[in-house]
C-alpha cells in the first residue's frame, strides 16, 4: 500500500477509535437489547423464553433440511431487526464506512481477502445449501476506512437463549475448512482485528473477555 494511503487509514483510525467508537458501540447495544425486546415482545409476550422453549424443535426443516429450533429461529428475527436498526444509526454516525453482513472470502495461499459482492452471494445461494459459502466469513458490523478490505473493528451479534447463556463463538462444524478453530478467531485470522461480540444483557464483550 503506498505511504499516502497508509498515512489516510492510520488517520481515519485516530478519528473512529478514541472519537467516534463509544457513539458507535453504544449505537450497536441498543439496537441489539431493542432487537431482542421486540422480538421476546411478540413471542412470548414480553418475557424471556426458558431454557425448555429455547430448546424446542420447531415443525418442518429450513430449506436445506435442517431441524430448527426455537432458539434458532429467536435469533434469526433479532439479527435482522438489529440489523435495520443498525443500518440507521450507523448511516448517521459513519456515512460508508461501515459494511453489514459483507462476505469475505480468504484464499489460505496467498494470505489475502476479497470481498463476495451481494450479486454473487444471492446466485450462490440459489444454487445450493452454502456449500459454496464454505471458506467465506460474514461478520455483522465492520467498521472501515470507506473501504472494507481496510477494516477497522469488527462486531458479531449474538442472542443467547436462554439469555443467562454467556455469549459466546460458534465452531466450525466437522468437516468444514475451519473445522479446528471458533468463529471468531477465523475472523481475526482474516480480518486482522480481534472482533467483538454485542449481545443484549451483556452488552460488549471484547475479544480477549470472548474467549473465555
Amino acid at each position: 500500500m503506498p505511504g499516502a494511503e497508509v498515512a489516510s487509514v492510520a488517520a481515519t483510525l485516530r478519528v473512529l477509535t478514541p472519537e467516534k467508537q463509544p457513539s458507535i458501540e453504544q449505537a450497536l447495544v441498543k439496537c441489539v437489547e431493542w432487537a431482542h425486546g421486540e422480538v421476546n415482545l411478540r413471542r412470548f409476550g414480553g418475557k424471556s423464553p426458558s431454557r425448555e422453549q429455547c430448546q424446542e424443535a420447531l415443525p418442518g426443516t429450513d430449506p436445506c433440511g435442517k431441524k430448527v429450533t426455537r432458539a434458532m429461529q429467536l435469533g434469526t428475527e433479532k439479527h435482522a431487526l438489529a440489523r435495520q436498526c443498525v443500518e440507521q444509526e450507523l448511516n448517521a454516525l459513519i456515512p460508508g464506512r461501515f459494511s453489514l453482513d459483507q462476505r469475505y472470502r480468504y484464499d489460505p495461499r496467498t494470505g489475502q481477502k476479497q470481498l463476495v459482492s451481494p450479486e454473487e452471494a444471492r446466485a450462490l445461494r440459489q444454487q445450493g445449501c452454502g456449500d459454496e459459502f464454505e471458506g467465506t466469513i460474514v461478520p455483522d458490523v465492520v467498521i472501515h476506512s470507506g473501504n472494507p478490505l481496510e477494516v477497522l473493528s469488527v462486531y458479531d451479534f449474538k442472542f443467547p437463549c436462554p439469555i443467562s447463556n454467556y455469549p459466546s463463538w460458534n465452531r466450525y462444524p466437522r468437516g468444514h475448512p475451519y473445522s479446528d478453530s471458533n468463529q471468531g478467531a477465523i475472523y481475526k485470522k482474516i480480518l486482522g482485528v480481534g472482533p467483538h461480540l454485542v449481545a443484549p444483557i451483556w452488552r460488549i464483550i471484547r475479544w480477549v473477555e470472548s474467549l473465555k
